[in-house]
């Protein structure tokens, strides 16, 4: 069981990170949450993991905040969620206003992230509605540090924002419509995902 990496960030290409530990480089997923956190590659970080075994695979993810794996490990637990959706919903909102969309039973906004449907979110309100009273005060909220200047952010946000369940369509808006000059992919991200659920 693999808890905790401490090494040089090799690479970020969200929401795949690149991680340096003693010679070996570990690769894992992470949650935009994390990655608008993260130091500029070369640095050294420190990421909690959940190391995932699968009868077909083998998968390692990474958190800045315990929150988050929190979060991520609960909600496993709701029948219908796996590892993807998890991270979707962690790159989509804070854990404290997903606390808060659960407590309050806001099944509406729940489901404007993408891979949650009406059943889903219902789901989410009952079986956590318990597990997240921790959680709406514990997680500072995001913010995004650029990490250089990448040669196509806009690209790259493109393809990240595939990957947690947007359809091509929808990314290529929400894309056009945010970027401004000058933008990082994650600062790009960071707005598209504002846009996309209405903040």
């Amino acid at each position: 069981m693999i808890g905790r990496l401490r090494g040089i960030l090799v690479s970020k290409q969200p929401p795949w990170l690149l991680v340096e530990v003693g010679g070996v480089g570990y690769e894992l997923e992470a949650p935009m949450s994390t990655i608008y956190d993260l130091p500029a590659t070369g640095k050294e970080v420190t990421l909690l993991t959940h190391y995932a075994v699968k009868e077909d695979s083998v998968a390692l993810y990474g958190f800045l905040h315990d929150s988050e794996r929190a979060l991520f490990r609960n909600l496993q637990k709701v029948s219908g969620i796996g590892a993807k959706i998890a991270l979707s919903v962690l790159s989509g909102v804070s854990a404290s206003d997903f606390a808060r969309l659960v407590q309050a039973g806001d099944v509406v906004a729940l489901t404007k992230i993408p891979g949650i449907g009406k059943k889903t979110a219902e789901r989410m309100v009952v079986e956590l509605r318990d597990r997240v009273d921790g959680l709406a005060m514990s997680l500072p909220g995001a913010s995004a540090k650029a990490n250089g200047a990448p040669l196509d952010p806009a690209g790259e946000a493109t393809v990240a924002l595939q990957q947690l369940g947007y359809k091509p369509a929808e990314v290529t808006r929400l894309v056009q419509k945010v970027a401004a000059e000058g933008d990082s992919a994650e600062s790009i991200i960071r707005k598209a995902l504002r846009a996309a659920l209405g903040n």
